[in-house]
């Protein structure tokens, strides 16, 4: 799908919340600490005596965090409280996105909310926060709830304790993700989204997933000039 700069900015006119994921449009979590890596450190610190967790063999941390949620539930408290260091220490190497500060920004000069939303954990987001000090420029975090697997997209539950937080109503909000998991999640939230095509092949995806718009770079959505 391929929408135009004008296009771009009637879809974010009625938008006063701008809910945007984390991994992918703000930055790439994962850039300097790889995921695989941070699965298997997670593996290794989870192994007992009774060997290691399932899905060890997940080169994903947080599909791995959910494998164990299904299969060892008993696990969860210990695995998600490891995950979370993990990823606190990874955002200290995350590599920023091209033109996320710039949208931000302009969002902030239209008097728009903006709200991180993701499947990482909220430490880890206010984290990345605190460090690139964009806190004049986000409102709030909503990472999976602790213990909560299940919370994570598709799941709308981010998405709806984001809008409460805001006393906000779904159509005056949106959502950016880079995922169909994300747009799944906007639409059971009774939201619209926007796609964020960061690699080959995720356009159609997030096009047939029904996002409204699909975007290549966050500059895009910057320069849509939402008034």
């Amino acid at each position: 799908m391929s929408t135009t700069r004008e296009e771009l900015a009637a879809i974010l006119a009625p938008v006063r919340h701008v809910l945007l994921d984390f991994d992918g449009p703000v930055c790439s979590v994962f850039a300097g600490f790889p995921a695989a890596d941070v699965a298997r450190r997670l593996a290794d610190l989870l192994t007992g005596p009774d060997g290691p967790p399932p899905g060890h063999e997940l080169t994903d941390p947080l599909a791995m965090l959910r494998h164990i949620a299904d299969a060892r539930p008993e696990l969860v408290p210990a695995a998600d409280g490891a995950l979370v260091q993990l990823e606190v220490e990874a955002v200290a190497h995350a590599r920023p996105t091209e033109g996320a500060v710039q949208f931000l920004e302009a969002c902030a000069a239209t008097d728009r909310q903006v709200w991180l939303v993701s499947n990482n954990a909220t430490a880890a987001l206010d984290r990345y926060v605190d460090t690139h000090q964009l806190k004049t420029l986000v409102a709030g975090c909503f990472g999976r709830v602790p213990g909560r697997p299940q919370s994570m997209k598709p799941s709308p539950e981010l998405l709806l304790a984001t809008l409460r937080a805001a006393h906000a109503e779904p159509a005056e909000a949106i959502f950016i993700g880079d995922a169909v998991r994300d747009i799944e999640a906007a639409h059971a939230a009774g939201m619209s989204a926007i796609g964020y095509a960061n690699k080959p092949g995720k356009a159609q995806a997030l096009t047939a997933a029904g996002a409204v718009s699909v975007v290549t770079t966050m500059r895009a959505l910057a320069q849509a000039g939402p008034s």
